[in-house]
């Protein structure tokens, strides 16, 4: 009698621990993730970037197969919300985003306004009052909250041209036909090219650092699956691997930063 009733008291404690617990990640089929193209986060010549090393750890830790393709952001957001692709990466949340995907968020980062010199604009308002001057962008990007502001404006006005990457949009700007663009510190070490640098000045966006994270599909994985992947990201920031990530391609204090939020 008293080791039946030591029995029920013990599953009576490990219950709640063991049905509160995340599942796994279901390895049972092949899970989809796209990278696209965009400065330290993934670049096509080379076949490295952050986003990768990130994707090689979730399938690491996870023992999942995780097949890679490269995409165009557009094309990654429309196969996201058809179900058609479980994965991508450094995605925002927005309205919209929050009814056909899920994130598990591992970085956050400020965004800037790269301008000519040429133009004369000192402040965000010098820019948006010159109905001559036009914005670069990559399609299906949004941004901070006050640049998202500026970008939905200047559009309402015919006043943005669009890219599917970032080169096109920095030799859009060399060439005077955009006269701005909206950057990050994955685009870094382009600004630092002469020619940029010669060119232009940098107008910072007063908001907070933008939480950036793993996407994940709702309709190909279900909620359990969900928070499986969110508790292994957690797991990826709280050890210290995102960082150490980030490490080898900023300074340690500003992958600190980024990754500390």
């Amino acid at each position: 009698m008293h080791l039946l009733r030591h029995l029920l008291c013990v599953t009576a404690l490990v219950w709640p621990l063991a049905s509160g617990a995340a599942d796994a990640p279901d390895c049972s089929r092949p899970l989809s993730l796209a990278l696209h193209d965009h400065g330290l986060l993934y670049s096509s010549q080379t076949g490295e970037g952050i986003d990768k090393d990130f994707a090689d750890e979730l399938a690491r830790r996870s023992g999942c197969k995780i097949k890679l393709s490269v995409l165009p952001r557009a094309r990654i957001w429309q196969l996201i919300e058809s179900g058609a692709l479980d994965f991508s990466l450094s995605g925002i949340t927005n309205q919209q985003r929050e009814r056909f995907a899920a994130f598990a968020w591992y970085f956050a980062n400020k965004y800037y306004l790269l301008v000519r010199n040429d133009v004369g604009a000192l402040t965000l308002a010098d820019f948006e009052r010159n109905p001559a001057l036009r914005l670069g962008v990559i399609r299906s990007f949004r941004y901070s909250p006050t640049a998202n502001r500026l970008v939905d404006r200047l559009d309402a006005s015919a006043r943005v041209s669009y890219a599917t990457h970032l080169d096109p949009l920095y030799q859009v700007l060399l060439d005077n036909r955009v006269q701005a663009m909206i950057i990050e510190p994955f685009d870094y070490p382009t600004l630092e090219t002469t020619r940029i640098r010669a060119q232009t000045q940098i107008l910072e966006f007063d908001d907070p650092p933008v939480p950036h994270g793993l996407i994940m599909s709702k309709k190909s994985l279900p909620e359990a699956q969900q928070a499986a992947w969110r508790a292994l990201v957690d797991d990826m920031r709280a050890d210290g691997t995102v960082r150490r990530i980030f490490e080898k391609y900023f300074k340690p204090e500003l992958a600190l930063a980024m990754t500390r939020f």
